[in-house]
């Protein structure tokens, strides 16, 4: 069933519809909702959440638009208001746990998703777990989900100046916290 078929079927009740929804976008997903949050669970809970939600306002979907950006703006935006609301909480996260989380997004990754080394990636991460929740949700945006600063500002409803300065301020950030080693990329 294609993405078209399923949501008409989503239109006309089917839950198969939002299963086959499910299986074309739940791995991406998750792995965006991870990227915001830094919480596997959360992530899980966040993109479950936003699927439920496509499936009661299935029927407000205008089927002319693709669903993918129309989905993954929600569970950006969902990710980004979980992570907010536990941003101000300290995780206590235990090396054990840490390397449970990296290997699922080792098992979670495509081709694509993999980076350079285990080392870049865990300074990486730990610039990324520096960041706002809002400056890692457009870091996502446009490098993972690869989404254009005009497609940005559409989906946030907002002016393109507003995403270039959001952008440039995680990237300056981002910078900032990777430091001189940087300078090897």
């Amino acid at each position: 069933m294609d993405e078209q078929e399923a949501i008409q079927a989503l239109k006309r009740g089917d839950i198969g519809g939002l299963e086959a929804l499910v299986t074309c976008y739940q791995v991406k997903a998750i792995r965006a909702a991870y990227l915001i949050t830094r919480d596997q669970h959360m992530a899980q809970d966040v993109v479950q959440d936003v699927f439920l939600q496509v499936y009661r306002s299935i029927g407000g979907f205008d089927a002319k638009r693709r669903f993918e950006p129309w989905f993954m703006r929600s569970v950006v935006n969902a990710a980004l208001k979980a992570a907010q609301k536990t941003a101000r909480q300290i995780p206590l996260e235990s090396d054990e746990e840490q390397a449970g989380v990296q290997n699922w997004l080792v098992a979670q990754e495509s081709v694509e998703g993999q980076v350079e080394s285990a080392e870049s990636d865990e300074r990486i991460w730990q610039a990324m777990r520096e960041l706002s929740p809002r400056q890692r949700a457009v870091i996502v945006q446009r490098y993972f989900l690869e989404m254009s600063e005009k497609e940005m500002a559409l989906e946030l409803e907002t002016a393109p100046g507003t995403v270039k300065w959001l952008l440039n301020a995680a990237r300056a950030r981002l910078r900032s916290l990777l430091g001189p080693e940087r300078s090897d990329r």
